[in-house]
């Protein structure tokens, strides 16, 4: 049952889908991480690809960048592929300076000033949350793999933030309380589309740059660096 995005057939795609947004993440992810993995889309180079970590089912699929390609693929999966969880795996920008490139971080909830649900509901949301369930799997898989992370509330924004004018002024509009601690350009969609369709969603990130860390990560780091990450969500997955 392909859509006009995705070309795998139903029953191709896993009850739990690990999404990062780089195509080419996903490609690595199958080859280091998963045994038997099956090549199911490739429509538009958004690959994805069904195998089995320890045995257990599990798809990796990009997501491409920004809320409107999210917003696309997590609601075709949910809505056509019979998708129950997805967790989100992404880079972000830090927001506090005890942040150290490739630090860990579970969104707790995420804001958006733009006009997602609006759009897409009629529905004039700006702050939705993950999944609380789904975040206790990552918890707890994150406490037996000895992994550190920190939990906090992300910003979603519509255009990269190091190209912002001013990030200050955009900080200064955020309701008062909400203290992000990173910013990221998906995670809305992922969490709004959820909600609607009552499945689950979570978002892990990694820190790739900050305006409290000088260097920054070559793209080789990125993709070593992120190894806990990926670790992380595919163990919780092991939950599902």
């Amino acid at each position: 049952m392909p859509t006009p995005h995705n070309e795998a057939k139903l029953g191709e795609i896993a009850k739990t889908v690990i999404m990062p947004g780089d195509p080419l993440r996903a490609k690595y992810i199958a080859e280091n991480f998963l045994k038997n993995a099956k090549l199911v889309n490739q429509v538009r180079g958004m690959y994805a690809y069904t195998g089995t970590y320890q045995e257990n089912k599990v798809t990796v699929m990009a997501s491409g960048m920004g809320m409107p390609s999210m917003g696309i693929y997590s609601y075709e999966l949910y809505k056509f592929y019979e998708v129950e969880n997805i967790i989100r795996i992404g880079s972000c920008g830090a927001y506090k300076p005890e942040l150290k490139l490739f630090d860990i971080i579970l969104a707790q909830k995420v804001f958006s000033e733009g006009n997602f649900a609006l759009t897409l509901n009629n529905d004039n949301c700006h702050i939705v949350e993950a999944s609380q369930n789904l975040n206790a799997k990552i918890i707890d898989a994150a406490k037996e793999n000895h992994i550190s992370f920190l939990q906090g509330n992300t910003v979603c924004t519509d255009c990269f933030d190091v190209y912002m004018t001013s990030v200050d002024e955009f900080l200064s509009r955020i309701p008062a309380g909400f203290e992000p601690v990173s910013a990221e350009m998906e995670a809305f969609a992922l969490f709004y589309v959820a909600k609607l369709l009552d499945k689950n969603a979570s978002c892990l990130m990694s820190v790739v740059d900050s305006k409290f860390i000088k260097e920054i990560a070559t793209p080789k780091e990125r993709q070593t660096g992120l190894n806990n990450m990926i670790r992380l969500a595919l163990n919780a997955s092991l939950k599902l």
